[in-house]
């Protein structure tokens, strides 16, 4: 499988405040759900994203890259064995997918996700 990037995550510390941004300046669609907001930019083809406001000890102001996978766990032990570390463990999404978070050699933060 092609490792490609197939969403992005928004952080922030108001995400109705922050959507309310987005949908203002870029016209994107946003679609509120409590601390969650899914991004529609109008085009089918446009990559997928959300927006999320985590809890208050939790990292804010990020912006993550989510790579496609069908080999979570190798991957993340290919990560660790280059340099990289884990930072959110494989957690289960209510679709059945799964993600981890990990930091690369330079400390950016980037996301890994099974396909649907």
């Amino acid at each position: 499988m092609k490792k490609r990037v197939v969403h992005f995550e928004i952080g922030c510390s108001d995400v109705e405040k922050t959507s309310a941004f987005y949908e203002k300046v870029f016209n994107w669609n946003l679609s509120l759900q409590g601390n969650y907001a899914s991004i529609d930019m109008g085009d089918e083809n446009a990559l997928k994203g959300h927006m999320n406001q985590l809890g208050p000890n939790d990292p804010q102001n990020y912006v993550t890259l989510y790579i496609e996978t069908d080999s979570l766990i190798a991957d993340l032990k290919a990560i660790v064995a280059n340099g990289g570390q884990i930072f959110v463990n494989p957690k289960t999404l209510p679709d059945g997918r799964v993600f981890a978070w990990f930091k690369d050699i330079t400390g950016n933060l980037m996301g890994l996700i099974t396909p649907n």
